[in-house]
């Protein structure tokens, strides 16, 4: 049962939430008032605060792994049907919805649930609620796999590479794929050059089939990372294990620097002054599929592994886990879902910064993305309005203290602002950020990185990093 906490909060300096936020935990009903935004004057706000986890969307986590005593006769099941081979990032679908990271969706998307994510970005319950869903989840097959399945109701999903049945489709729906409605509708462009489009749909089939998903095995990628790949489930776990009253989530697909990790810390300590006992971070990196620029997943974690190590981060108050889902750079439209599937890992609070899954146009010089529309959609998004969304203030080098802080409006001209562009060009060229930028040890990992790059190049010119499939 949840407890409930009565305060105020006095904020000495700005701090904004985004929602009003009423939901049900164990039963009864539970508010979180947050009234506006909070200036430099000092400030009382009525509080309550629920003590507990945020309940899944649908009220359970919708899990597809088939038991263990089972899984013998699935496969043999599973040779015995029609067979679909996967791509790289359909399996990582399929390991998203086996661990119920998309509940309470039970399997790839069947037409209404296709139809109703592209228009509504949320999918009606059949208790009549909302639950957000923003991109779509589906499989393409095309002409010559949709004649091969004829009148059979299943089909097996099989491991291209290896031709190792994974999963059962079960009641099986197949419609068609309209792939510009579909692009259109989920970036808001069909410009060339969309990354995901081009590795996940520009050339599958013009099919979709959908159905109920049993999956034979846990995903395993054998990369040295499957430690780092909790469920919804397993976070929950050690949430609970933790005594967390509250879970505020970061996700990054990016190297953590020290602005990051002022914002993480300095929200922890709200949170705390809120009237929570025991709020933990769930920083979150992406893990699947991401486009070719994006450092790979690999370095990533071995450079979050370093933050933790140089203290920048506590490790008793910080879970570090994989999020499997692969990467859309489709903006406010996206960040609908890295928020949504939080909520079944247990955060009740989610930090969003500037321009959120966004990316620059492909075939023009600007963002493809106003940067403020993300968190602007997530406090208005259906189906969230039992998340609590925290945007990010903005942190900059502040060349008086050296180190990273607040920005300061009154004295910009003591804060030097560092982009990901000029971080990465630091970082290849071995020349050192200004110190407190980012902790030694996660620097070193970044500089390895671009130094592991070099050998294969020709000139002296960096090579096109592979698009990263985790």
């Amino acid at each position: 049962m949840a407890s409930m906490a009565t305060g105020f909060i006095k904020t000495p300096s700005p701090f904004h939430f985004i929602r009003r936020t009423s939901y049900t935990h164990l039963g009864a009903p539970i508010t979180v008032s947050i009234a506006g935004s909070c200036k430099a004057k000092k400030t009382h706000l009525p509080l309550r605060v629920s003590m507990g986890l945020i309940e899944p969307d649908g009220g359970r986590l919708v899990e597809l792994l088939v038991e263990e005593p089972l899984r013998g006769l699935k496969k043999k099941e599973a040779l015995s049907l029609p067979a679909i081979q996967l791509t790289g990032v359909d399996i990582q679908w399929v390991h998203v919805l086996s661990e119920g990271w998309a509940s309470p969706l039970t399997g790839f998307m069947r037409e209404s649930e296709f139809l109703q994510t592209l228009h509504f970005n949320s999918l009606r319950l059949p208790d009549g609620s909302v639950a957000n869903m923003s991109v779509p989840i589906v499989l393409a097959i095309d002409d010559a796999q949709k004649h091969s399945i004829g009148d059979s109701t299943s089909v097996a999903l099989i491991d291209a590479k290896n031709n190792n049945p994974i999963a059962i489709l079960k009641d099986i729906e197949i419609y068609k794929h309209p792939k510009e409605e579909r692009i259109s509708r989920t970036w808001g462009t069909t410009a060339p050059g969309l990354p995901y489009v081009d590795r996940a749909i520009t050339n599958v089939g013009n099919w979709l089939i959908g159905g109920d998903l049993e999956v034979i095995e846990p995903i395993k990628y054998h990369d040295g990372l499957d430690r780092f790949r909790q469920s919804p489930a397993e976070l929950r776990e050690e949430f609970t294990r933790r005594n967390a009253d509250a879970v505020f989530a970061f996700q990054l697909r990016n190297p953590v620097h020290n602005g990051h990790a002022l914002l993480m810390t300095d929200t922890r300590r709200r949170l705390l002054d809120m009237g929570y006992k025991n709020p933990i971070l769930l920083l979150h990196p992406l893990g699947g599929y991401t486009k070719a620029d994006d450092v790979p997943l690999s370095w990533r974690m071995k450079q979050h592994e370093k933050v933790l190590e140089d203290g920048v981060l506590d490790p008793e108050t910080t879970v570090v886990s994989i999020f499997p889902s692969p990467m859309h750079y489709a903006g406010p439209t996206e960040v609908q879902w890295h928020a949504k599937a939080r909520i079944n890992a247990g955060a009740n609070f989610y930090i969003v910064g500037r321009d959120p899954a966004g990316m620059g146009h492909p075939t023009e010089k600007r963002d493809l993305y106003d940067a403020e529309h993300g968190k602007k959609v997530l406090s208005m998004a259906p189906g969230l309005e039992r998340l609590n969304i925290l945007p990010f203030r903005v942190a900059a080098y502040d060349k008086t203290q050296g180190k990273m802080a607040f920005f300061d409006p009154s004295r910009a001209q003591d804060f030097l602002f560092i982009s990901g562009t000029k971080m990465r060009g630091l970082a290849k060229n071995k020349e050192s950020p200004p110190e407190g930028f980012m902790c030694p040890g996660g620097w070193k990992v970044l500089v390895e990185y671009y130094e592991s790059l070099v050998p294969a190049s020709r000139n002296g010119r960096l090579p096109e990093p592979e698009p990263v499939l985790a």
